[in-house]
């Protein structure tokens, strides 16, 4: 009879302390393995099978996962922020972290996590790269503007906003010292080069071709656009994941952390638990949104009567989220599903 081994992982830059353990909880083998795709496929393909794979969800965890995939019988990405309820205890170290792990694959207390696939993994790096490139590009024109005020040079926003305008603005500048000029035509090179290249990622995400009709459809909703339809594609992988818009809307994190005891709930602000890159999106778009949907705009004006600005906005980006979830599910555009709901009520 074959019986099934249970390997925890416990993931680091340059080691992986791996623990093997049968069903019993008969320790079989406990190693410490470079952390290295050729050593790792070696090990892998040296263990007898079947045998599962346990291993937290970390920065290395990719490489990780897709190089044991083929020759695990199962791998399973445990949620870093439940498996510490589950194995909290005194002593943390390697050992005894991948000993944990592989007591929860043999128990079946694995607080599993969704694991995108390779390719869309690769795609939302390039989006989320693309958003730093952004980031870096608003810093470096804060920089500018702060030599500016630094030499007392009175500009309007405008003046810095286009690179042919900024750059015949800054020409114009001839009586700061040459070292500033120098540092003011740097920082906008900087800017411009962030602006290009993050244009450039933009264009070739939208035209992949394992994204794009899904992006298209998500555009159907008015007051969604390219950035939003491509971070939700992105980051949410496989919509049948969140059953209800109650789940999604938790995971985007646009719900609040609350406390049950007794007959009394504490209330806090919006959970920490979330995804903050679809917060992030989601929370901006359903600022503008409003002047584009009317469903919207209703909303906004029916709920600003009794709430302030930043609550209706997170009703607005729940709205927006139910709109969403429903495209991405039914695989139809925004247009036809309304159509089909109007003649449902009409009948």
């Amino acid at each position: 009879m074959t019986t099934i081994q249970y390997i925890g992982l416990d993931l680091h830059k340059k080691t992986i302390q791996a623990c093997a353990k049968r069903a019993d909880g008969t320790l079989v083998e406990r190693l410490k393995i470079p952390a290295r795709r050729d050593e790792l496929t070696r090990w892998a393909q040296r263990q007898p099978k079947p045998w599962m794979g346990i291993m937290e969800a970390t920065l290395f965890t990719g490489w990780v996962y897709d190089t044991l995939q083929p020759h695990a019988s199962e791998l399973k990405v445990v949620h870093p922020a439940m498996a510490k309820a589950i194995s909290a205890g005194k002593h943390s170290n390697d050992r005894v972290d991948s000993e944990q792990l592989a007591d929860m694959g043999r128990c079946n207390w694995v607080p599993e996590c969704y694991m995108m696939p390779a390719a869309e993994r690769h795609l939302r790096r390039i989006l989320r790269y693309r958003t730093k490139l952004l980031s870096e590009s608003v810093r470096f024109q804060n920089i500018l503007a702060g030599l500016l005020m630094a030499e007392g040079v009175e500009y309007r926003a405008s003046q810095l906003s286009g690179q042919r305008r900024a750059s015949a603005f800054l020409d114009s500048l001839s009586e700061l010292p040459e070292s500033t000029r120098k540092l003011l035509r740097l920082s906008r090179s900087f800017v411009n080069l962030f602006n290009q290249t993050q244009r450039q990622l933009l264009q070739e995400l939208r035209k992949h071709p394992r994204v794009k009709e899904r992006v298209e459809r998500l555009q159907s909703i008015d007051g969604v656009g390219a950035i939003m339809a491509l971070t939700w594609a992105l980051e949410v992988g496989d919509p049948k994941r969140l059953p209800s818009v109650a789940k999604a809307c938790s995971y985007c994190g646009l719900t609040v952390a609350d406390r049950r005891s007794a007959n009394h709930v504490y209330s806090g602000p919006l959970s920490k638990q979330r995804n903050r890159h679809l917060q992030r999106v989601l929370v901006e778009v359903a600022q503008l949104a409003p002047r584009f949907n009317p469903a919207l705009k209703a909303l906004y004006d029916k709920e600003r009567q009794r709430h302030s600005h930043n609550e209706v906005t997170i009703l607005v980006a729940r709205k927006l989220v139910a709109y969403l979830l429903a495209v991405d599910k039914s695989g139809r555009r925004f247009a036809a599903i309304e159509e089909a709901k109007s003649n449902c009520t009409t009948v």
